[in-house]
């Protein structure tokens, strides 16, 4: 009976099992052509898409990847044939992420609200709990009994960080002696912990890679006889202060929390040292890059930044002066004419400004037409798209995509 199991029709109805009992859609490939999807909500259009190579480029038994939008997928390979469940993430996606998603794969704008919706009904989980799942799937199907450990990660940390934090390039520098217990006295990491704070909440992006670079060895309190655990508080706690640090810069509650707990969930997966490090080198950076977005030219305000928060989570809206006022409970021209005070910058050039930030990273790491962009930034036509960019930037999106193309 379990053999006549594993053929394609016994497979489809494991998937379809799995996939009723965990919410997560899943899809069945045979020599890398998808012959079954499975879901109990509606997606216009199946975000896998984005990344339907790279995981079926997983060839270990069982193995996982994580998007940059922090949703994971999980596989299990069996024969000719590969399962694929996901995407699902440890906390609901925000709705300006998942808008930007629907963007870079191809949904059309009007169902962009219906995608949003059937993201948001995908159940969430962690990234345990998904392969304990597809464990038992993989012992079903190959006889193999595995646990979680033994999961091959699959992930070049280098490439998968650029992609996510949309860098040009990403530097595997970090000082080690952060990470090692040197021989002074315990606790002694007071003033230390300060001075990363203090550069995260500014936002300080560059002072905070110098730092990075020369910073003093530092021994943490024990918190662990387990040499590996150790690391991994560390990076636990360092992710707790950092989140903190972000908020009192201006960041989003909400979303400093999901940050930090995404890191930790990925920091929990991995095995050695060396590559919690890395992670941690980059969450940091990571932290200080979105107080940074936040900040405007050095200004910040408890007002700036409630109004950056709101600009930022609806890039892909027509967000008018209007609109923000009503949102914020303020009259236009009280908000207009205090925000110019408090962060020097008028408020429709502020808005423009950003929306223009996120026109610049989407032609330069996405082949997304003109027309699509402009659409998503919710500009009334190409064409005031184009003349707003050229405002603020010197160049037309034409231009700016080339010049990219052409220094890379």
């Amino acid at each position: 009976m379990a053999d006549n199991l594993k053929n394609e029709e016994g497979l489809r109805y494991i998937c379809s099992v799995i996939g009723n009992l965990s919410g997560v859609p899943v899809r069945i490939y045979k020599n890398a052509v998808q012959i079954f999807f499975h879901s109990v909500v509606w997606l216009p259009v199946d975000p896998i898409c984005l990344c339907e190579d790279e995981i079926l480029n997983i060839r270990s038994h069982t193995g996982y990847y994580t998007t940059q939008f922090f949703y994971y997928y999980g596989i299990v390979n069996y024969e000719d044939y590969s399962i694929i469940a996901g995407p699902t993430r440890l906390t609901a996606a925000p709705v300006q992420d998942l808008r930007e998603l629907a963007f870079l794969a191809g949904v059309p704008s009007e169902e962009t609200d219906t995608f949003v919706s059937g993201m948001r009904s995908v159940m969430s989980m962690p990234l345990e709990s998904l392969m304990q799942m597809l464990l038992a799937v993989n012992y079903f199907l190959n006889e193999e009994m595995l646990e979680l450990k033994d999961i091959t990660i699959y992930e070049k940390e280098q490439q998968m960080y650029e992609h996510q934090l949309g860098k040009e390039q990403t530097e595997q520098r970090y000082n080690e002696d952060l990470m090692e217990p040197v021989p002074q006295e315990i606790h002694n990491t007071y003033t230390t912990e300060q001075s990363l704070m203090d550069l995260i909440k500014k936002g300080d992006t560059d002072a905070l890679d110098s730092w990075l670079k020369h910073a003093p060895a530092v021994r943490p309190g024990s918190m662990s006889p387990d040499q590996l655990r150790q690391v991994k508080n560390t990076f636990i706690v360092t992710a707790t202060l950092a989140s903190r640090s972000a908020i009192r810069g201006g960041m989003d509650v909400e979303d400093a929390f999901s940050l930090s707990d995404a890191y930790i969930r990925k920091c929990e997966l991995l095995q050695t040292p060396d590559r919690i490090a890395n992670l941690q080198y980059h969450m940091v950076q990571d932290f200080a890059a979105q107080v940074s977005r936040l900040q405007n030219q050095g200004h910040h305000s408890a007002l700036a930044a409630s109004v950056a928060n709101y600009v930022l989570h609806h890039l892909s809206e027509p967000v008018s002066t209007e609109k923000l006022a009503e949102e914020l409970h303020f009259s236009r021209t009280w908000l207009s004419r205090k925000f110019h005070e408090e962060a020097g910058i008028p408020l429709t050039d502020f808005i423009l400004t950003k929306k223009t930030e996120e026109a610049q990273r989407l032609l330069r790491y996405t082949d997304k037409p003109l027309k699509d962009i402009s659409v998503y930034l919710g500009f009334s036509s190409q064409s005031h798209f184009s003349r707003v960019f050229k405002k603020y930037t010197g160049m037309t999106p034409t231009k700016y995509r080339i010049n990219c193309k052409t220094t890379e």
